[in-house]
């Protein structure tokens, strides 16, 4: 969430990061106002709201913006704390503990991930009760930056499938070198 609004603030200014923080619902700017830290659970309706509007200010409106902003989190969130483990890890040790961390970030569903090849996996958000486009690109930035800092030179990165869309379900594939 933070992380958004450090995308608005770094590449928009403080009108910008403003702008964002003005256009949220009342719901979501309550979350802000109240003085949300890096560890504070926030409803999911907020990320998306957050996600949505910034997509509206500085994106096309069509949510590709939510790709980006998952990348620039990665680099914002995991070149601090977690930087041992992208210098030491590969692609398939990093995105293999994505799934296991997903209850640290989510109360809903989990991410199955399914080895296709030496250099390319899919990413299945199953079960999660209220699925957006918006999570799902941001999930897939978030996991092509971490084949990035963990070694590879992404290849592709796409969207298969996604409920939000009204599909069956939230299908992730990427490959690397």
């Amino acid at each position: 969430m933070l992380a958004r609004l450090r995308y608005a603030q770094e590449f928009h200014g403080d009108a910008g990061k403003a702008a964002l923080l003005e256009a949220l619902e009342p719901s979501s700017k309550k979350e802000f106002s109240e003085g949300l830290l890096p560890q504070s659970w926030c409803p999911f309706e907020t990320f998306v709201d957050l996600n949505v509007k910034a997509d509206r200010l500085f994106g096309k409106g069509d949510l590709t913006l939510c790709y980006h902003m998952g990348r620039f989190a990665a680099d914002v969130n995991l070149t601090t704390l977690y930087r041992v483990f992208y210098k030491l890890g590969s692609p398939p040790f990093i995105i293999s503990r994505a799934a296991k961390v997903w209850s640290v970030n989510y109360d809903s569903g989990r991410l199955v991930i399914d080895d296709i090849g030496p250099t390319e996996r899919t990413l299945r958000i199953e079960g999660f009760s209220t699925p957006h486009r918006a999570h799902c690109l941001s999930v897939l930035g978030w996991a092509a930056r971490s084949v990035e800092l963990s070694g590879g030179v992404l290849g592709n990165a796409i969207e298969v499938s996604c409920r939000g869309r009204g599909e069956a379900r939230c299908e992730l594939f990427f490959r690397w070198s």
